[in-house]
């Protein structure tokens, strides 16, 4: 197998949710199934998309139909999600977007809708009222318009496994994208996150964040300090866009909190910790405690690095250290707009350092 073959960009729900309503207006207007419809994304290239389940009223008002979401080479969690629209034409003109089941409701301000709106965002709309635009124009229907409902049928049990719940979009997913296009193995799905995270928390009222990677944090948080974990922003491996993120959205504080695994990089420089852009954990922990040197790049997993350290006596010199520098570096990364505080941890929960100013958040 060639592990260089170039990985296959997929379409956003935006983009299903967009072509299923077009086509959907188009069999409602022509009396007539169509199987096949092609919209332009807001990148610029084209999504030739497959009509699936269409079903029309018995007085004839109303048609929906479906588009089966193609995420690509995207491990994305709505891959081969059933994205469905049904449309009316409505006796005044424009275009009413609605959410129907599986789609969520925003309850929390700081999203990109109003509290109480179905979390279709932005660009998903105006790619749907575009579409539905032009159609009723080039059939010369002036003096009417359409109402779009977007359902997911299966979007209630999707939306357990992304964000929605602790963003404060409830019921199903989002009906999401800003390019049209997803790209495989993208960051900017994971930065579109953490801006909508932070921009909750600062609708909320707050100037001092909590942050931690991921789930390791979050339960640490909670049984050690009994933290909920909605108070917490999470950052995934993108460590340095996170701090950039906050000091646009006006954050002056952030206590950073993280399994040593994953907070170790950070005491080498590196600004996202993923494995892709270096790992050199066992490396950058012996420059930290040179008398087990030889010991520490021998080990696999960083609890085991950590054990040795501690049964040798440099347990406290050493996880300070390491907090003190993580601190340095993310302080540094911030120009000196934002005060960072560092927390680190190793499994089952055993607190290893805590930087001088921590638990004055």
């Amino acid at each position: 197998m060639n592990s260089d073959k170039e990985l296959r960009s997929g379409f956003t729900t935006g983009s299903c949710a967009a072509a299923a309503a077009s086509a959907a207006l188009e069999m409602l207007i022509q009396k007539k199934e169509i199987h096949n419809v092609r919209i332009m994304t807001p990148k610029g290239i084209p999504y030739d998309a497959q009509i699936i389940d269409i079903d029309c009223d018995r007085e004839g008002n109303t048609v929906s139909c479906a588009v089966i979401k193609d995420a690509g080479d995207d491990p994305d969690v709505t891959d081969g999600a059933k994205i469905v629209a049904g449309v009316s034409l409505t006796d005044n003109p424009g275009i009413v977007i609605k959410g129907g089941k599986g789609v969520g409701r925003i309850t929390k301000k700081g999203l990109d809708q109003p509290v109480g709106e179905a979390a279709i965002n932005s660009v998903p709309r105006k790619m749907i009222r575009e579409n539905l635009s032009l159609i009723l124009q080039n059939y010369g229907i002036t003096d009417k318009g359409a109402e779009v409902v977007i359902s997911v049928p299966e979007g209630e049990a999707i939306a357990k496994k992304t964000f929605n719940p602790r963003l404060g979009i409830e019921g199903g997913i989002s009906i999401l994208g800003t390019t049209g296009i997803v790209e495989p193995m993208s960051d900017e799905a994971i930065i579109d996150t953490i801006k909508v995270q932070l921009r909750v928390k600062k609708a909320e009222g707050r100037d001092e964040l909590i942050v931690a990677p991921g789930n390791y944090g979050l339960t640490f948080l909670r049984d050690k300090y009994n933290i909920d974990e909605d108070d917490v922003v999470l950052c995934s491996n993108s460590v340095y866009d996170t701090l950039r993120l906050a000091i646009e959205e006006g954050f002056g504080k952030m206590l950073f909190v993280g399994h040593i695994g994953k907070l170790i990089k950070v005491a080498g420089g590196i600004k996202n910790t993923h494995s892709r852009y270096g790992d050199h954990r066992m490396e950058i922990l012996s420059e930290f405690c040179e008398e087990l040197r030889p010991e520490l790049l021998e080990c696999v997993m960083t609890d085991e690095a950590v054990q040795i350290i501690k049964e040798a006596g440099y347990g406290k010199r050493v996880f300070n250290n390491i907090a003190d520098r993580i601190k340095e570096n993310m302080q540094s990364w911030t120009d000196g707009k934002m005060q960072v505080e560092v927390l680190i941890f190793s499994n089952n929960n055993s607190e290893l350092a805590a930087t001088d100013h921590t638990w004055r958040f």
